[in-house]
């Protein structure tokens, strides 16, 4: 019962942040799409995960030890790092590398493999660079590789 609770607040939110995006304009625009594409399709991402745990339901058994054991929480302070200096590195590594770097480490974090989690960073670093840079013409810094650019 509790994730379906968790699942509701979370859409509600998503649905609430999804308005303020939608209606904000920007007094100046750099980009075609607008300021309000990142937040709409990380904020439909998050209303799907959202439906998701509403009808999945179900509580999670977390043991004695309840859900926030030493293990869980140097996962969250490792995940919280990982951000962090994904976040300083950004722009001198460019979205490129620090999106590879950054998905090669969270799926480390929680269990990839080593070959399956390279291979992934690389490919979701590249292909979202496409779709942002290429596609909906949003700039993306390139940091080391701005050599490459035309």
């Amino acid at each position: 019962m509790s994730q379906r609770i968790f699942g509701l607040v979370l859409l509600l939110i998503s649905i609430g942040l999804g308005i303020v995006a939608w209606t904000y304009h920007a007094p100046f625009s750099y980009e075609p799409v607008g300021p309000r594409a990142y937040p709409l399709l990380l904020l439909t991402l998050t209303g799907l995960g959202a439906i998701y745990l509403l009808i999945k339901g179900g509580e999670i058994d977390h043991g004695e030890e309840g859900p926030l054991t030493s293990h869980v929480l140097l996962k969250i302070g490792l995940c919280v790092l990982i951000m962090v200096l994904y976040a300083a590195f950004f722009e001198t590594l460019g979205f490129v590398i620090s999106s590879a770097l950054f998905g090669v480490a969270m799926s480390r974090l929680y269990g990839g493999r080593w070959v399956a989690s390279v291979i992934a960073g690389v490919l979701l670093s590249i292909g979202l660079y496409l779709l942002f840079d290429k596609i909906l013409d949003v700039p993306l810094p390139l940091g080391l590789l701005s050599a490459l650019e035309n």
